[in-house]
């Protein structure tokens, strides 16, 4: 039984960071139920729905919310729910009739979760926009890449995932043990460039103290030093190396049987240059696999870079189950780990079936009142 067993959550269908955050409730426990519209709708990439992972571990069933049934039904399931999650534009849920005050009337202690690139308010919030946009107006990018470069263009675990996904997870939550405090339910504004901006915190701080340079490839940890960088090998291949403290640093370079006089002083962003081309030129004298047996594992900390093809089999990840195969598709496991109350492995995504939307519903509401939604149209 997950931590989150008890817990009920309506997830009304979006793309990226609301289906993540429901993922991260239902693969915790919680009884999660996704509500799809009924009809063509664009929700980004089409594939299988056995590949789409972040639906994952809860049921979904098809509603038409343009009518007054359809609606009535989420507002239904919301009078038995601890939060709703939507990522939809400001307004949106309003105008389907199922906005904060309308679920409101019906569950005074539910927790309306929203995530929105921009936020519910601000200049931009109508705006439309992705996670590159979010994540650049932050300050984020401008500080990723090497020197005297363009800034690079991160996959979207920052902005929609990172600040927008585990924010809103971590809101919600947060909103439910007041409400079963107070009583009273509360609206969760998710904005990713709130939650991004609070992940830069520690990197502000830096900022402020002089301890951190605007320019891309400069500092300690950017890519700018010699001990926190990624190297390639004699076959192509690349290891990374993130030897910051000093004595992590001497055992990397007795490793490489490289004297710290050949490099000069650590930290001095002077040597820097020199020393990556020495660090470079060392560890193309052998492949991948030879420097794994010589360096993983020790106080040099090191890592190859590994593929997602790769990174399953990897002996730790291996041994830990940090990736787990369901109906031939190896994806991640549950996280994080419980000591007591150990969840479920995930299910697979589920189409809408007939079938699907008695047993999800089922969770919910009784026996007479899915008969009614069926004879009425509003459910298959």
């Amino acid at each position: 039984m997950g931590p989150l067993t008890g817990i009920k959550v309506v997830e009304i269908a979006g793309l990226g960071p609301a289906p993540m955050c429901a993922m991260l409730f239902a693969d915790l426990g919680a009884t999660v139920i996704r509500i799809e519209r009924k009809g063509p709708v664009d929700l980004g990439l089409k594939r299988p729905r056995q590949y789409d992972l972040l639906l994952r571990s809860r049921p979904a069933i098809a509603v038409d919310l343009k009518t007054p049934d359809g609606v009535d039904l989420v507002l239904k399931l919301v009078q038995r729910a601890d939060a709703l999650i939507e990522g939809f534009r400001p307004g949106v849920m309003e105008r389907l009739g199922l906005g904060p005050e309308a679920c409101f009337g019906r569950n005074a202690r539910l927790v309306y979760g929203r995530v929105t690139g921009w936020g519910q308010s601000g200049p931009l919030a109508q705006a439309a926009g992705h996670d590159l946009n979010y994540v650049a107006l932050t300050g984020a990018i401008n500080a990723m890449g090497r020197r005297g470069e363009a800034p690079v263009v991160p996959l979207n675990v920052i902005g929609d995932f990172g600040g927008g996904a585990l924010y809103l997870a971590f809101g919600v939550l947060a909103a439910i043990i007041e409400a079963r405090q107070s009583g009273a339910g509360q609206v969760v504004d998710a904005a990713m460039v709130d939650g991004v901006s609070s992940l830069l915190t520690g990197f502000f701080g830096m900022y402020a103290a002089g301890l951190w340079r605007e320019d891309r490839g400069t500092n300690a940890n950017d890519s700018g030093s010699h001990f926190y960088q990624v190297y390639e090998c004699a076959d192509g291949l690349w290891v990374s190396v993130a030897a910051i403290e000093g004595r992590f640093h001497k055992e990397l370079l007795r490793r490489l049987d490289i004297e710290p006089d050949a490099i000069g002083e650590q930290m001095d962003p002077e040597t820097w240059p020199k020393a990556k081309a020495v660090l470079a030129a060392r560890f193309k004298t052998k492949t991948r696999a030879e420097w794994c047996a010589l360096l993983e594992g020790t106080d040099a900390c090191f890592a190859p870079v590994l593929s997602w093809r790769e990174a399953p089999s990897h002996p730790h990840l291996h041994s830990r189950g940090t990736f787990c195969e369901i109906d031939g598709v190896v994806q991640p496991a549950v996280a994080p780990r419980f000591s007591r109350s150990t969840p479920k492995a995930p299910t697979r995504p589920q189409d809408v079936t007939p079938e699907g939307t008695g047993r999800a519903l089922a969770e919910w509401l009784g026996p007479g009142e899915i008969a009614a939604l069926r004879a009425a149209g509003t459910v298959s």
